[in-house]
């Protein structure tokens, strides 16, 4: 099986759920979380361990997690 016939797969954990996601091209975590309906300006994206821009492009298979993040006084 080439690349071009396979999905990409990104497996999300948001909220004690784990999501997941796949796509036959490359994508920035912000398309992936418009996609699941999720306000990118609510999550943070973690990737071992790192905080990761939600533009950084999504090209093979991974898991990262979100990290809710809470404001207010």
């Amino acid at each position: 099986m080439s690349r071009l016939d396979r999905y990409m797969r990104v497996e999300i954990k948001h909220n004690e759920e784990l999501l997941t996601f796949e796509s036959d091209k490359p994508l920035s975590i912000s398309m992936i979380l418009k996609d699941l309906e999720i306000p990118s300006s609510t999550v943070l994206a973690v990737y071992n361990d790192t905080i990761v821009p939600h533009s950084s492009i999504i090209s093979e298979d991974i898991s990262i997690e979100l990290i809710v993040v809470s404001s207010g006084g």
